[in-house]
């Protein structure tokens, strides 16, 4: 199984690109110090937020994530003042593509995400007003945002090699479990060794997640969460 994780592409020359300054608290950092992946997508998704917020799209629909690659050259750590720089970097009819930087004293991570919009009432994807189209074409460049999956079906012969159970708390305001929560696995078994000091990883959600136990499935440096029947929620690809 060859799968190249989604293109990291450089900030633009022109167009919008917002920025916020952030200090990772206790609850983001391990024993160690280093700030989890799960709070970096948290931190991903609440700077996306901000800027829709500042270009006045609050209320135009509900946004999912589809993907998300977070490749951390340097892990943030605790007490850290961080700087995020966001800006679209691909445009479709209902998706979007985002890259933000997470730049500190030492810590560099770079992350780029496919969101889609959905109308909130209907939950089906919702086209993207002229308006909005025109606050993010020009860092968009022309660039697509295509919504096709990209990672591959389990092969046959993966091996469950652990359960993981989603919480109550772990569901948010969409209603199922929220997209930083897929990273924990991952975490985990960084927890039981020695945590590299660089890593590139990558999400791809399928069906919504609700509370329960799932299965953590795997097949060389692919792994997928699925239910108990093998419908898959999503795959995690490391490189």
């Amino acid at each position: 199984m060859s799968v190249e994780p989604t293109e990291l592409v450089p900030e633009p020359a022109s167009g919008r690109v917002f920025e916020r300054a952030l200090r990772p608290g206790a609850a983001d950092a391990d024993g160690g110090g280093r700030a989890r992946l799960d709070a970096i997508a948290r931190w991903l998704q609440d700077v996306a937020y901000l800027d829709l917020v500042d270009a006045g799209f609050e209320d135009r629909g509900a946004w999912i994530v589809r993907r998300l690659r977070i490749r951390a050259e340097r892990f943030p750590r605790f007490g850290e003042e961080l700087t995020l720089r966001t800006f679209c970097s691909g445009l479709g009819r209902f998706s979007a593509e985002r890259r933000t930087s997470v730049v500190g004293t030492e810590a560099r991570v770079e992350a780029v995400a496919l969101w889609v919009c959905l109308d909130r009432e209907a939950g089906r994807p919702l086209r993207f007003p002229r308006d909005f189209v025109a606050a993010y074409e020009e860092s968009a460049a022309g660039r697509p945002a295509g919504t096709r999956l990209r990672h591959p079906d389990p092969p046959d012969g993966a091996e469950r090699v652990a359960t993981w159970l989603f919480r109550a708390t772990d569901v948010d305001a969409a209603g199922h479990v929220n997209n930083s929560h897929f990273w924990e696995p991952l975490e985990q078994e960084l927890a039981a060794g020695e945590v590299p000091e660089t890593l590139d990883a990558e999400v791809e959600h399928r069906d919504p997640a609700q509370p329960g136990e799932v299965a953590i499935v795997r097949a060389g440096h692919m792994s997928w969460v699925a239910t108990a029947d093998g419908a898959l929620h999503a795959s995690i690809l490391r490189s």
